[in-house]
């Protein structure tokens, strides 16, 4: 089994830190920001001092692919280098800096390979500066318009399409990921949660992206004096969405344990503390990877009592997606590269959404998971020790060479 090189890997990691660095540990790099195109410029060196030829597409993704002794598609890994704001060392860039490690340690160790390898930077996947997140990839495999993901602005009025003009990175959409000369692609990822480290295991062999629902409930109640109402004559529709919380919770709970679901944004109408709310809002963000279980959520939700402390409700669907598998054959891959490496692991699901599932519809994918330390991410305490970061790029290799041995 190869390994990658532990210094190298640290030089990366501390490297690309600087470029958007908030000065208390994290960085804010979004898409097309200057920090964003400092972190685009020292990649694209950094492939071209190993051999690799560096393209983009019309969306700005990068691409630098590592030729291969036969004329066979190519195998690719990577993530993404934006960041949200005040983030982390390790969201989306440790996919790209583990990949660039992987690409490496075959250059300097002068690996026999068949097939090209490329490395990918997919273009504002956070979407933090401009919505929505995964957006580029989302470009390039038909779930987004491109005409009105090129119309997307950030908070100081400028489009997506003016950043991608002014970035230098537009490219040809004939270089576009293209499923007819990628053979595989790999994506390395934090895990973004607490089980790895809790568990005592290394990697996370990523099965698939978990199904997920994202409703909006409204209760309707009546505004009225806050000074002058009897409690009993009252139609608060905050005490009625709080009480339906309670018991959404309540029977949710009773489903399978995997099931993870939270209320993130309430807004409260007229929200002035002298009067009864009359309109409340709140959202339920529910994931779990058995289509069966999301289906037993949205039975809850309708079997729940038509109304609460006399105000009705009732809910939208904001968005939805659906449960992404994996290729078994390259989750295997990447657990065959575990086992071999002696590192203990668990099958696990992603809940957070990445680039690979939307590129799961053109080329066998599959991810793997290296620890978050106490689970955090999106913030500047985001961690992963280098040595897991290293444990990561060794199974991101392997897998990728065993691939490679395969029939073409």
């Amino acid at each position: 089994m190869y390994q990658c090189d532990l210094a190298r890997m640290d030089e990366k990691i501390r490297c690309f830190s600087q470029f958007g660095a908030t000065g208390h540990g994290g960085i804010t790099r979004f898409s097309l920001s200057p920090a964003a195109l400092e972190a685009r410029a020292e990649f694209k060196k950094r492939c071209e001092s190993l051999g690799m030829t560096v393209v983009s597409d019309d969306m700005a993704n990068l691409y630098a692919t590592l030729p291969g002794s036969e004329d066979l598609p190519a195998i690719a890994m990577g993530s993404h280098l934006d960041s949200v704001r005040q983030g982390g060392n390790y969201d989306g860039v440790l996919g790209v800096l583990t990949a660039l490690e992987a690409a490496e340690t075959v250059v300097r160790n002068h690996i026999p390979h068949r097939h090209p390898l490329k490395v990918l930077v997919w273009t504002n996947e956070e979407g933090a500066r401009f919505e929505p997140a995964m957006m580029s990839s989302g470009v390039i495999t038909g779930k987004f318009s491109k005409a009105a993901m090129l119309a997307s602005k950030d908070k100081e009025g400028q489009t997506f399409g003016e950043a991608l003009e002014a970035s230098g990175y537009q490219g040809d959409e004939a270089n576009r990921f293209d499923p007819q000369k990628n053979t595989a692609l790999f994506e390395l990822h934090i895990e973004q949660g607490p089980v790895l480290e809790a568990e005592k295991l290394k990697i996370g062999v990523v099965e698939g992206v978990c199904g997920m629902i994202n409703y909006e409930f409204t209760f309707r109640g009546q505004a009225d004096h806050a000074g002058t109402t009897p409690m009993s004559y009252r139609k608060d529709a905050l005490y009625a969405a709080a009480l339906f919380l309670i018991k959404l919770h309540e029977e949710l709970d009773k489903l399978d344990s995997k099931l993870v679901y939270t209320t993130g944004k309430i807004s409260c109408h007229p929200d002035i503390h002298t009067i009864i709310p009359d309109e409340v809002k709140i959202t339920l963000d529910a994931r779990h990877q058995d289509p069966a279980v999301i289906d037993q959520v949205i039975a809850v939700i309708n079997h729940l009592p038509r109304t609460f402390a006399g105000c009705s409700w009732s809910y939208e669907e904001a968005w939805a997606r659906k449960t992404v598998q994996f290729s078994p054959q390259l989750v295997d891959l990447v657990e065959a590269s575990t086992k071999a490496l002696g590192y203990p692991f668990k099958r696990m699901y992603s809940g957070p959404g990445h680039d690979a599932q939307y590129l799961a519809d053109l080329v066998p994918t599959a991810m793997i998971f290296v620890p978050s330390v106490d689970g955090h991410s999106h913030c500047e305490e985001e961690y992963t020790p280098t040595a897991d970061c290293l444990n990561g790029a060794n199974v991101l290799l392997n897998a990728v060479l065993m691939r490679d041995q395969e029939e073409a």
